[in-house]
């Protein structure tokens, strides 16, 4: 579960906000032997993270996926932080993971630039915002680049890293090779809204949602379908319900402001789920019902 030795310039890394993508990424960083400072401005967010990492931790253990030995190494490399000034102090990496609101992106890069190491690189994991809207809050665009990770982070080997008109190549080429030393396989896209996974997986779920709504078939043979038809790792509902269906909505509505192309705009099925608070798995409800056991049908969609 380890990646492989680093042989990059990286030994401190911030990872600014500790939710389900904030949290993984902190734990690849912390298994790559990286110190890894996780940084969220709320506790109970903290304790979430770092409770889901050492779930993940023992259910290794327990698969004999990894040591009690490596859990110990890879624990002591992992700090929690609440005050973000004392996190940002001293990285080399630094790796935003916060919703996705260009908003609250920007204040925070703004952030980012006047307590980071002028040398770090400033990454931002959106999954479907423009790089350069976010780059553009900080006096240092050429720093700021698109890493964006795949959900669960330890298990999937994907890392789309992001081009804009303003990265300069030096910035680029760090990234992939951060991207390679934590075991990941690195493809680089351009600075289009959605990229090239986001885009196309978010028009699939919102696909299969509708179908859902209308009766085509139900949510578990809807992701039967694509499994079996398509070797589809996991179907497009159990994905949404994985990724956060707030998540799913944010990028679609995202892309149809950025295109402005209707299309994109989420199914009122997917409004109405998150309108409710229903956003997945991190919730136990959303397009299934979650708990410890594993997932089951809703009678109520």
């Amino acid at each position: 579960m380890g990646a492989p030795p680093s042989n990059v310039d990286v030994r401190k890394v911030a990872v600014i906000g500790a939710g389900t993508m904030g949290s993984g990424i902190a734990q690849v960083c912390a298994q790559t032997g990286w110190e890894t400072k996780l940084y969220d401005a709320f506790s109970d967010s903290l304790d979430r993270g770092f409770s889901t990492i050492n779930e993940f931790w023992m259910k290794g253990i327990s698969r004999g996926k990894n040591s009690e030995d490596e859990v110990k190494s890879w624990s002591k490399n992992l700090h929690r932080l609440e005050n973000l000034e004392d996190a940002l102090e001293g990285v080399d990496l630094v790796i935003e993971a916060v919703p996705e609101k260009i908003d609250l992106k920007r204040s925070i890069f703004a952030q980012i630039e006047r307590y980071a190491p002028e040398d770090a690189i400033l990454a931002t994991n959106t999954s479907g915002l423009r790089i350069s809207e976010i780059a553009s809050a900080t006096k240092c665009p050429e720093r700021v680049v698109g890493m964006h990770f795949f959900n669960p982070v330890p298990l999937m080997e994907l890392l789309e890293i992001i081009e804009h008109d303003l990265v300069s190549g030096e910035t680029l080429e760090k990234a992939k090779e951060i991207g390679e030393a934590m075991g990941k396989t690195t493809i680089i896209v351009g600075d289009i809204p959605g990229f090239a996974t986001s885009r196309l997986g978010v028009v699939l779920g919102n696909e299969a949602i509708r179908m859902l709504a209308e009766g085509v078939a139900s949510a578990s043979d809807i992701d039967t379908a694509m499994k079996l038809g398509y070797r589809h790792p996991m179907g497009p509902l159990e994905l949404s319900d994985l990724v956060g269906l707030d998540v799913r909505r944010d990028i679609l509505r995202n892309l149809a402001e950025s295109f402005e192309d209707p299309s994109y705009l989420p199914h009122p099925l997917l409004d109405k789920l998150v309108d409710s608070g229903d956003l997945g798995r991190k919730t136990g409800r959303g397009i299934y019902v979650w708990t410890n056991e594993g997932k089951s049908e809703r009678d109520d969609l």
